[in-house]
């Protein structure tokens, strides 16, 4: 590869530090001359060849120990840009066994924190020693108080605007109707023959935002593949928890079920809280918070799993449809994350759309929309399609 432009230097730099170094490259000048790297470019192409580069032995592998591996990761954060940095972070668990390594604490404070290496931490959480148990929570926290602070706003504004729309929206008693209301929306009802309207639609006063108005249930499947999506949800367990007019419930599962509500206002506590991995026992978990609904027609349970079940499927159908059947509302979110298209099981998905229950993935973005659509008991579904958020089994297709 060659460039004519003289301003083309820093082009064939890049191009020779994504290729590396190791003769067959080809990067050169218009003279011929291999493209000559800067001191800073050199730093950054010996911490891509210690990632991407021949695997090394002895004293010098990046492996070899982990203070050499703190230092490599204190490095890429000055050579690179954050997008760059969290890539090589990911890489580099595969490809130089960094799993183990991160286990110290003088690594963990060297890390460039997101989403991915707290789903590392927290699929390690069973395993970290004692000594770096706090400085992994100083990571965790870090992520998760972004995060929320990313979030907080959207959700609290969507949920407590829904709430109050449905508050007067509802079916009203006798004595909770507002009967000025009722009149304005149903003058267009007005018979002259009889001189009075015939009310269609009852509108009552507000609650008091102090009463609980919706019930929440968020049951998170464990499994590996959820990572992502459980920290996001453990995020939004913690903003939906301080609200007043809501009662939230945050349950976990792969072939046990965990009821981590108590913790809900640490997303840290639910996330060490969380043994990410084992089998997938949806119907079991179904059963658990099937149990925990004492007002259906308030509730909305959020279930957010690949689908992959590992239980008995027919009778996680059955149970699907009969809580649907009791008036609560039941949405399956196949991941809750930035990550893309998941994989799932699309013919549980298309089942679960056939008896009531929309099956489609969500970005942490969009979650509070979506609750806001349940929270007034608009079709979810639609609301999906509106969104153009791919459903059911299509996005396997």
């Amino acid at each position: 590869m060659t460039d004519t432009n003289p301003d083309g230097r820093d082009r064939l730099s890049r191009w020779r530090l994504v290729l590396g170094g190791h003769g067959a490259d080809g990067v050169t000048t218009a003279d011929g001359q291999n493209v000559a790297l800067s001191a800073v470019d050199q730093l950054r192409d010996r911490a891509l060849d210690d990632l991407y580069g021949p695997p090394k032995k002895g004293p010098g592998s990046l492996g070899a120990s982990s203070p050499r591996v703190a230092r490599w990761l204190g490095d890429i954060r000055g050579y690179f840009p954050s997008s760059v940095v969290q890539v090589m972070q990911a890489d580099a668990m595969d490809r130089l066994g960094l799993r183990q390594l991160l286990l110290e604490p003088e690594m963990l404070r060297t890390v460039q924190p997101d989403v991915g290496l707290v789903s590392t931490l927290i699929g390690l959480g069973r395993v970290i020693p004692e000594h770096s148990r706090e400085t992994a929570r100083t990571v965790v926290r870090q992520v998760t108080s972004q995060l929320e602070e990313r979030l907080r706003s959207k959700t609290v504004q969507a949920v407590s605007g829904a709430l109050n729309r449905a508050a007067r929206t509802r079916r009203p008693r006798h004595r909770d109707i507002d009967w000025n209301r009722t009149i304005a929306a149903n003058l267009k009802h007005y018979q002259p023959e009889h001189r009075t309207i015939v009310p269609e639609r009852l509108v009552g006063y507000a609650r008091r935002s102090s009463e609980v108005q919706r019930e929440i249930i968020l049951c998170i499947d464990q499994s590996g593949s959820m990572a992502e999506s459980v920290v996001y949800s453990s995020v939004f367990g913690a903003v939906l928890s301080s609200l007043r007019s809501v009662r939230t419930r945050l349950v976990v599962f792969d072939t046990e079920v965990v009821d981590l509500s108590e913790d809900l206002e640490d997303p840290v506590d639910v996330l060490f809280g969380v043994q990410l991995g084992g089998g997938t026992d949806i119907n079991r978990a179904l059963a658990y918070c099937q149990d925990q609904i004492t007002q259906p027609a308030e509730t909305i349970l959020v279930l957010i799993s690949d689908l992959y079940e590992g239980g008995i499927a027919e009778e996680m159908l059955r149970r699907a449809a009969a809580i649907v059947g009791s008036g609560a509302t039941m949405i399956a979110l196949l991941a809750l994350s930035d990550s893309g298209h998941p994989t799932f099981d699309a013919n549980h998905a298309a089942a679960l759309a056939g008896i009531g229950v929309p099956a489609f993935a969500c970005t942490p973005d969009l979650f509070p929309e979506m609750m806001a659509a349940a929270i007034e008991r608009r079709d979810v579904g639609e609301w999906a399609a509106a969104h153009d958020i791919v459903t059911n089994h299509e996005s396997q297709q």
